[in-house]
């Protein structure tokens, strides 16, 4: 994505969206709306133990609440994921457990609730092809669940290796790598074997030029060789890999530190994700939120990425989670601690 020189981007507010009774912690668009015709479609879910189906009117272009996902979990749900094809979300919650959703005609059913983790359930992620799920928690162990006929879901996996509580778990863009943060201050890369089991291939710690602090989210750039983390350390971290040699069966690429960005944020940066045109936002306790991105020379350590923007005061209380939108409008929506959600366009 390239600005005109010169010329400061802006976020304009869009839309602020109230319904949840208690803080915003995770949003995620539906990765088949918003183009062809299609109106745009996203989730979020809250401490008020509800999750909330939005979508965008065709002509108003406003967004309305559709559905509201409700006495299935008992406490906090944290995150919430669509599945590829788009007709299955899923919801990890601090009850332990997480529910899959299934569009059945426009109203949603919970065709499955997978037990298993010892308490809250942080974060969860579907593959690329949507037949695995993977989950984590604070009982410091990730999950990987397989997809089975019949709505069914089984536990294929258990992983072991964080030390201590897991934040976040997301799978590479086009291969079934799994990806895992904590607050161990670590990141974990996890890969099948020719025998059927999961095991560690990489970590990613401060002596290799990772966080020095709790990584709370990670992102991958749309052709999937490059990755950004984001800390409490109040930095982001940008990492690359050898993608065609995995794609080409050459084996597991490590992952290379490039370049890392500090001094942008103030206080722990939640939230990280990267758009399918390159620009990156992050979102973060001091209320605010940055873009980035690539292609600028000289700056951070001598590598190609630089803030474009900076959005002060973008919510009154925490970011915890920003995600730009998968259409044809480029779309930016936001979730805090004031229990709202924004909705942003980027103007250049």
């Amino acid at each position: 994505m390239e600005f005109h020189d010169g010329v400061e981007p802006k976020l304009r507010e869009l839309q602020t969206l109230e319904g949840h009774t208690d803080r915003v912690w995770s949003v995620s668009w539906n990765p088949i709306t918003g183009s062809s015709g299609v109106p745009s479609v996203f989730a979020s879910c809250s401490g008020d133990k509800t999750v909330r189906v939005w979508e965008q009117d065709g002509a108003s272009l406003s967004w309305t609440c559709k559905e509201v996902l409700e006495e299935t979990h008992t406490r906090t749900v944290r995150s919430c994921a669509w599945s590829p094809c788009g007709k299955m979300l899923a919801t990890a919650s601090f009850d332990a457990t997480t529910a899959v959703w299934k569009d059945v005609g426009g109203d949603y059913e919970c065709i499955a609730t997978l037990e298993g983790h010892e308490n809250e359930v942080k974060s969860v992620s579907w593959n690329a092809s949507g037949s695995l799920l993977a989950t984590c928690g604070r009982d410091k162990s990730v999950w990987i669940w397989e997809s089975l006929p019949g709505n069914d879901f089984e536990c294929v996996s258990v992983l072991q290796g964080h030390k201590q509580d897991v934040k976040m778990v997301r799978w590479h863009p086009n291969m079934d790598v799994l990806f895992s943060c904590s607050y161990d201050n670590t990141v974990k890369m996890w890969a099948e074997d020719g025998d059927d089991d999961w095991h560690c291939v990489q970590t990613l710690t401060e002596d290799n030029n990772g966080h020095s602090s709790t990584v709370w989210a990670l992102s991958f750039n749309v052709e999937g060789d490059k990755m950004v983390t984001c800390s409490d350390d109040l930095t982001i971290k940008i990492w690359d890999t050898d993608l065609k040699k995995m794609l080409s069966g050459g084996g597991y690429a490590p992952w290379n530190h490039v370049c890392t960005l500090s001094g942008y944020h103030d206080r722990t940066i939640f939230s990280v994700h990267w758009s399918s045109d390159g620009i990156i936002a992050t979102g973060a306790a001091d209320d605010a939120i940055r873009l980035f991105v690539e292609g600028c020379n000289g700056l951070d350590d001598g590598a190609s990425f630089k803030m474009v923007m900076r959005k002060d005061k973008a919510h009154e209380m925490d970011v915890n989670s920003v995600q730009w939108s998968p259409g044809d409008n480029r779309i930016l929506a936001s979730a805090s601690d004031d229990g709202m959600i924004k909705l942003w366009g980027l103007e250049n």
